[in-house]
């Protein structure tokens, strides 16, 4: 619906071009959304569900954000320019204790939250939850579940209102995926489930799963889905800021697979091996106090490190990062799941017995896609080894994610169901490339600037006092051999990064020469990222030996922990 914002009437709007291609976000959620519903319908029908006339997508997502000082902030040319520190050493105190996760919101920022809500709610946002996350300065809010298109249209509200009620209480609200390195990075988690048009969600499983082949069938449908397009699931998330964040911290790696737990994946094997799921029993455990009764073991993804767990009535999407708009990751997953759908009804229309059709396409479903079930530690190295020897795409970068949208498989899969056409899927490839080469191209320059203009000079400074105090004491006859030795160690830290800083500069330069956008992507996310990081780490190193006081802007100390 339209809506008053700022005192102006805001009309949700598509845009397209004068021949009809889709321009935005919208145009192709609204189109998947369609025909996930129509396809979801057509199988519920075929399972006699004749009742149900509609199928929508409903998303709750949760939102993660940094608030920092804004005084602090403006003095940080890298969070002006690109949401994230460049550089930074850790302070002496993390997140190692979790504190701040399990402690009160501070009166400052209980504040924010509060006016945040009243404004959201303003919108029409029924915002609901709010609390601390594990990072030092990191929380996060979620709104009621609603509607896929709303709730999208909701969450691009949701940052802009927060950044605007943020500066109000004096502080930052930082939406990109990595703000920080060496603490969490910030998700939009993508809570994702299927209600009918008579109030059903197709992802609950009731009392007893192992009977209800309705939702054991709609469980099969995410698995053919995910594990087809799990290349495309992974596109999807993909972002210069979601490089920095994906793969440690609680974030999950880019590697795509799915969390059942091991009841559910238990109960499908079982239907799949030709046995009965009643032999499945769930785990129960004894607290060891007898006031407290045995209680059942709860099997959700505790550890957090799966990309797409099932939460006990629908699914988490966790890759998707917090600055990113929610649309792309829904388009997928309509369509994807769409895909399973229509091909799980040609199966079932010509079928006699639907039931006993439904026990085969589970039996196939676990054999041709069951390799994308871990229910495992995403963050082990065996589980990369594991992956690559299934079979799963490992796709570390977001360039090679996009690069996805080349493969003839999924420009058909678009075209087929009218989500995107081919040419729209080509736009889609070269503007996602090119967006990602503007934001190192921005993230280098800005580099280059805080390190000649501020570290350098300022180091060189520090420099100069350092050995005037050593030629004083040696003048006076004392032994110096400590500072003498800090004040070499000063001087070669400072000879490396100034040859750090003209190899980035000469690193940044080589990648106009290169025509092919996808080559200058790969360039960029390799050679210069690579050279940011060499220049990060050596200045990182020098913050922490250099007087605070010639340190040329506020430290992760001042960002995470005054406020």
């Amino acid at each position: 619906y339209a809506f008053v914002k700022d005192d102006v009437l805001c009309i949700p709007t598509a845009f397209c071009s004068y021949s009809g291609e889709a321009l935005d976000k919208k145009t192709p959620l609204l189109r998947s959304m369609e025909t996930l519903n129509k396809e979801a319908v057509k199988i519920l029908k075929l399972l006699g569900r004749t009742d149900v006339t509609g199928v929508s997508t409903t998303i709750g997502p949760e939102q993660e954000y940094f608030l920092v000082d804004k005084e602090y902030y403006k003095q940080r040319k890298d969070l002006v320019f690109t949401g994230r520190t460049l550089l930074g050493a850790m302070p002496p105190k993390g997140q190692e204790m979790e504190d701040h996760y399990f402690g009160s919101i501070r009166p400052r920022v209980a504040a924010f939250m509060q006016e945040l809500d009243e404004e959201l709610w303003k919108l029409g946002i029924f915002a609901k939850t709010k609390h601390n996350e594990v990072a030092p300065a990191q929380h996060e809010m979620a709104p009621v579940f609603t509607t896929t298109n709303i709730a999208t249209d909701h969450n691009q509200l949701t940052m802009e209102v927060m950044k605007r009620v943020a500066q109000k209480h004096g502080f930052i609200c930082l939406l990109h995926e990595k703000p920080f390195e060496g603490i969490n990075g910030s998700g939009k988690h993508n809570n994702f489930s299927l209600c009918t048009d008579t109030g059903e969600n197709l992802l609950s499983p009731g009392k007893n799963p192992e009977s209800n082949l309705q939702f054991l069938l709609m469980l099969c449908a995410f698995i053919r889905a995910v594990d087809l397009y799990a290349d495309l699931l992974r596109m999807s998330a993909a972002c210069a800021g979601n490089d920095q964040r994906l793969g440690g911290c609680e974030a999950p790696p880019p590697i795509i697979s799915i969390f059942l737990g091991n009841h559910l994946t238990g109960i499908l094997n079982h239907i799949a091996e030709g046995g009965s799921p009643n032999k499945v029993a769930r785990e129960q455990m004894d607290i060891g106090v007898e006031a407290i009764p045995s209680v059942t073991k709860d099997e959700t993804d505790r550890n957090r490190t799966s990309p797409f767990a099932f939460t006990g009535n629908k699914f988490e999407f966790r890759m998707v990062g917090s600055s990113q708009s929610l649309a792309y990751s829904e388009v997928v997953l309509d369509t994807i799941l769409a895909d399973s759908f229509d091909a799980f009804a040609t199966r079932l229309e010509g079928a006699q017995d639907k039931q006993e059709e439904i026990r085969h396409i589970i039996a196939d479903t676990m054999r041709q896609h069951g390799r994308v079930i871990y229910n495992g530690n995403n963050y082990s190295e065996d589980w990369v080894r594991e992956a690559q020897h299934r079979g799963l795409p490992v796709l570390r970068t977001s360039v090679e994610a996009f690069h996805t949208l080349t493969d003839p498989k999924n420009i058909e899969l678009f075209d087929r169901y009218r989500v995107f056409s081919p040419k729209e899927t080509a736009a889609r490839y070269e503007i996602q490339l090119d967006n990602y080469i503007h934001v190192i191209q921005i993230e280098a320059a800005t580099m280059l600037e805080i390190a000649k203009r501020q570290i350098i000079p300022s180091c060189i400074q520090y420099s100069g006092k350092i050995a005037g105090s050593l030629r004083q004491m040696q003048e006076c006859g004392l032994s110096a051999k400590r500072l003498q030795n800090h004040v070499e160690m000063v001087a070669e830290s400072l000879e490396s990064i100034m040859a750090l800083t003209e190899e980035l500069e000469r690193t940044v330069n080589l990648a106009s020469s290169f025509e092919d956008l996808y080559a200058r992507a790969r360039y960029m996310a390799e050679d210069v990222c690579g050279a940011m990081d060499r220049l990060r780490t050596r200045c990182d190193a020098l913050e922490t030996v250099v007087d605070r006081r010639d340190w040329p802007m506020p430290t992760y100390t001042d960002l995470l922990h005054r406020i």
